[in-house]
């Protein structure tokens, strides 16, 4: 069992984070906290930060910053967070961490480690445009380092898989710009606070494994 379980995942696009974080919650049974989710969740049930949220985006508006780290606090505050989460796109920049810091503090909670998933831009672009996507359940492969056992058949689920437009090298070009522009920040801010372990996504998936094992412990 790992030691350190609240964790943020940060990385460019095409780094591995979900090839890895997806053994490791199953292993260690940690709470996969997508933002996304939250957002989708807390409009659907109709509170009052899923409101406020909607008429952000009914107006074609960014969910302010604050909404998001609220909803992500009362999110962390869920039983099944207790036993060490794992955060994925929260939080993007340097504001958003600070506010993730005080929404923790006020559950009584704070982060053991934030994970840097390190590769070479050559790497990340080649991943990004071979990635493969499943029609049915939306799960992910790819076409140089994790491909499905049968050819354009999803493993989980036997769906077709197709590339997606928006996986074109224009793109994922676009994709690691605005990451070293916006996020990238988070690794001088989280080795300020002494969290940030770094692993090299760049080996191969069972070694990529060990090396996210072993920084956790």
């Amino acid at each position: 069992m790992i030691q350190k379980r609240n964790l943020i995942f940060l990385g460019p696009p095409g780094a591995g984070k979900g090839t890895l974080s997806d053994p490791l919650m199953k292993a260690e049974k940690l709470a996969h906290i997508s933002t996304g989710d939250i957002l989708r969740a807390e409009i659907k049930n109709g509170t009052e930060l899923g409101k406020t949220a909607k008429t952000y985006m009914d107006q074609g508006k960014l969910v302010p910053d604050q909404v998001v780290a609220d909803m992500v606090g009362r999110r962390l505050a869920d039983a099944d967070c207790k036993g060490g989460f794992i955060l994925d796109g929260f939080p993007r920049t340097v504001a958003q961490a600070e506010l993730l810091e005080k929404v923790m503090a006020e559950i009584n909670m704070k982060l053991d480690a934030v994970v840097l998933f390190d590769a070479p831009e050559e790497l990340l672009l080649q991943r990004l445009t071979s990635r493969l996507t499943c029609r049915s359940c939306g799960a992910s492969f790819n076409k140089l380092f994790a491909k499905p056992a049968k050819e354009g058949i999803c493993d989980n689920c036997g769906g077709e898989l197709y590339q997606r437009s928006d996986d074109s090298l224009e793109t994922a070009k676009n994709r690691l710009k605005v990451y070293n522009e916006q996020t990238a920040p988070l690794i001088e801010y989280y080795i300020g606070k002494n969290l940030l372990r770094k692993i090299d996504s760049s080996l191969p998936k069972a070694e990529g494994y060990a090396a996210l094992q072993a920084v956790l412990n």
